[in-house]
């Protein structure tokens, strides 16, 4: 069957229909990964957008037990070329049969490559997949300016408080939308990990008494986040140690005074340059956000730059004065993408007295 992704600036590219046969308008964003496409597919911090994968062939190993989470998240997939036949002795089934499955619709067959141009030259834009050949552009094209992903943590946390069971330090992970390898990497340490719903009040969270506090990342604008930002205040008033990831880190720094803007087409893929400014060494990091943190008006009395964004010079991550509190923009746990940048958790560890 055709199909159609229609841009909100009137760019129109067909190909054909894979998974779910629905129409969906919703932000369209691209992923650099060259593997890893389950764990894209499972990242809540996908919740509201379409994923455009630039890597030409997708789905040649299945599907397999390798997912962030216990179910799919972006709206739309679009792709180069899907593969019709998986081969990987772990393979549980096809992309196609996962996306009906779970009702997400897809494109075929577009050039993905000359879509990302467009993304990078003219931003990140809304999009329309459809397989309706009787679309009217004149109706279409306010409905896509018109668009906004909203408040989508509320969709992508938790529902209620889980532990992951373990004999050393005590973590409290609050779940923006979590990757699953942010618990399992603590958990792989030693840690007993408490995963929070989002809207959990501090209070709750410091009662049961955490050795330490992770936050995750997450979809979405932060600023949309105004209650969470409000909790994070008194997380960190606290004298807990805190590390936070990709969203967690954008709400840790508005709670103190910062700001965030939207980037023009985000980072999103497995491959991207990161400075730690305290040794000068680069890590290669997976990462997945849209906004990022303004730290030319942050207090320098209350946070420094960390990291820095090698290409584009944004900030990649904070150390806050006298706290024990460091965030970062990327993914340390990855999944998919490079494990440079793993001994962060373990520095987070040392902070809160090192493995029992």
């Amino acid at each position: 069957m055709k199909a159609f992704l229609i841009l909100e600036d009137g760019t129109v590219f067909k190909g054909q229909s894979i998974g779910a046969k629905k129409e969906i308008i919703s932000e369209i964003v691209f992923n650099t990964s060259m593997t890893g496409y389950l764990e894209v597919l499972t990242d809540p911090s996908y919740a509201g957008q379409a994923v455009v994968m630039t890597y030409p062939l997708i789905g040649n190993y299945g599907i397999t037990p390798d997912m962030e989470s216990k179910r799919p998240w972006p709206d739309g997939y679009i792709v180069r070329e899907l593969s019709r036949i998986p081969s990987n002795f772990r393979s549980q089934g096809s992309i196609q049969d996962f996306l009906q499955k779970h009702d997400i619709p897809g494109i075929a067959g577009i050039d993905t490559r000359a879509l990302t141009k467009i993304l990078r030259e003219k931003g990140t834009m809304n999009g329309m997949i459809t397989t309706n050949e009787n679309y009217r552009m004149e109706e279409i094209l306010p409905k896509l300016k018109e668009y906004v992903t909203g408040n989508v943590v509320d969709k992508a946390t938790c529902k209620e408080i889980s532990v992951l069971p373990g004999k050393g330090r005590k973590v409290a992970l609050l779940d923006l939308g979590a990757k699953n390898n942010i618990a399992k990497s603590l958990n792989k340490r030693g840690c007993e990990v408490t995963i929070y719903p989002a809207h959990t009040p501090a209070r709750e969270i410091l009662e049961s008494k955490p050795e330490g506090i992770m936050l995750s990342n997450g979809p979405g604008d932060p600023k949309e986040c105004q209650d969470i930002i409000n909790e994070i205040k008194i997380l960190y008033e606290s004298d807990v140690p805190i590390f936070a990831i990709c969203l967690g880190h954008q709400l840790m720094a508005l709670a103190n005074g910062a700001d965030t803007h939207k980037m023009k087409y985000g980072h999103r893929g497995g491959n991207h340059p990161v400075k730690d400014l305290a040794t000068g060494r680069v890590y290669i990091s997976s990462q997945n956000h849209g906004y990022v943190v303004d730290t030319e008006h942050m207090d320098k009395n209350v946070a420094v730059p960390a990291f820095v964004n090698v290409n584009d010079k944004t900030n990649e991550g904070l150390s806050y004065v006298g706290k024990k509190i460091f965030t970062v923009q990327f993914h340390p746990e990855a999944c998919p993408g490079p494990q440079d940048s793993s001994y962060l958790f373990d520095r987070f560890m040392e902070m809160m007295g090192g493995a029992k």
